[in-house]
């Protein structure tokens, strides 16, 4: 069975934020969620996604109020 790569996830590419990205990573009522611009993937193509730097996730506010 091939295993396919995932991109890194947030916490081991570092906590500078993504141009696709709510709020800065651990601001509190925000969340991980996948980058929609890719589904996930964080490539177009051979080059990283533009809109979450090549993790496949982006950071964005969860809940309400």
């Amino acid at each position: 069975m091939e295993r396919t790569r995932r991109p890194p996830r947030r916490a081991e590419r570092g906590s500078k934020p993504a141009p696709g990205d709510e709020a800065a990573p651990g601001t509190p009522g925000t969340g991980e969620d996948l980058c929609p611009a890719r589904v996930g993937r964080g490539a177009l193509g051979a080059r990283p996604c533009p809109n979450c730097n090549g993790s496949g996730r982006i950071i964005k506010g969860i809940g309400g109020a």
